[in-house]
């Protein structure tokens, strides 16, 4: 049975992880630079098509989507690679034998992610809704909410992955298998009640679907409604489910 979190311990974990961070100026370009390039990237990319007069604005349709999907994508990679550096250099295994626990370990991880995860979704927001003219009838800190949520589904689903590659190359390649099918069926590009049936169960089963479907209500309503929290809170089940299996991965002794 684990030990319960200690929160002295768990703080050192997170400021460990972000000092690693910071020293990587391409991990920090990826997590704070990129979205805002893509969000701009999207945003031309659509302003130059032509629509029917009282169409709505595609770029009003996928720019609030988009600020929670790249958070998801983005950590799931940067956590899948670094778990598995701690795993390959024995970090991991040294930590083991100290007096840190799984839970401080994976909790530390969560923290410092969340953090980053903050800092990427209140700049993309800014640059989105600021400078490129996205709106949203709920609030903008719903939007970064969620977005920072969608962030640590890709941190759980990034440790859980981590434990079934022996190589970065390797863990690179759970993007296709475990993120890619979310984007395709979480309802973006083809609204979920269009798919054929069987699509449509399992994206009932992924849960990018319900961060997206989150955002959509956000997006549409100018007050939360009980689908948003509903799918806030699936989306954080899946979160705690995810960080458990995760926990489980974790040995004393590396491969």
């Amino acid at each position: 049975m684990s030990a319960p979190i200690r929160p002295r311990i768990l703080g050192a974990t997170a400021v460990r992880v972000l000092r690693q961070l910071r020293a990587d100026p391409r991990t920090i370009a990826l997590v704070l630079v990129v979205p805002i390039l893509l969000m701009t990237l999207l945003y031309f990319m659509y302003s130059g098509q032509s629509r029917p007069p009282g169409a709505p604005d595609p770029f009003q349709r996928v720019g609030v989507v988009m600020l929670g999907i790249l958070p998801f994508v983005t950590m799931f990679l940067i956590t899948s690679i670094a778990m598995l550096r701690e795993r390959r250099s024995g970090t991991l295994e040294r930590l083991l034998t100290t007096p840190i626990g799984k839970l401080d370990l994976l909790g530390g991880y969560g923290v410092a992610f969340s953090v980053v995860a903050a800092v990427q979704a209140v700049l993309a927001s800014a640059v989105a809704f600021g400078l490129l003219g996205l709106e949203a009838e709920g609030s903008v800190a719903w939007v970064i909410v969620i977005a920072m949520l969608d962030a640590m589904l890709g941190v759980a689903l990034g440790l859980l992955c981590s434990a079934f590659a022996q190589t970065e190359f390797q863990a690179v390649q759970f993007l296709p298998v475990v993120v890619i099918p979310q984007l395709f069926l979480c309802g973006l590009f083809v609204p979920r009640d269009q798919l054929p049936s069987w699509m449509e169960a399992l994206s009932d089963v992924m849960p990018l679907t319900y961060a997206v479907q989150a955002l959509q209500e956000v997006a549409s309503h100018p007050s939360t409604t009980a689908l948003m929290w509903r799918d806030m809170g699936i989306v954080a089940a899946c979160i705690v489910v995810a960080l458990s299996l995760a926990a489980a991965t974790l040995r004393r002794r590396t491969p």
